[in-house]
């Protein structure tokens, strides 16, 4: 696939990492990885209006969130590295 030249999709830079744009209609999908054994499958499950619904096909131990699922647990991490310390049990306490 020749991305920079025009092939089926077009390499976008941003800033950052390369980002692969392409158009899919309805139960079209993307291979993501080696084609011979991927690592995924994204299937446009559905198009209604403005809503687009994707099917993900990922082995369970590869982790998918939408943006502000994955946002929300960057942030989470980030907090817990600021903890200096933490709050532990007393000893000796009687225990409820």
């Amino acid at each position: 696939m020749d991305w920079a030249n025009g092939g089926p999709g077009k390499l976008k830079r941003a800033g950052g990492p390369s980002m692969l744009v392409i158009t899919r209609r309805e139960g079209e999908e993307v291979i993501i990885g080696n084609p011979a054994s991927p690592l995924g499958i994204v299937r446009v499950a559905s198009i209604k209006g403005d809503r687009v619904r994707l099917a993900f096909e990922f082995p369970r131990e590869v982790d998918v969130h939408r943006r502000e699922v994955a946002d929300q647990i960057v942030a989470g991490e980030q907090t817990k590295q600021n903890i200096i310390g933490q709050i532990r049990p007393a000893e000796g306490g009687t225990g409820a």
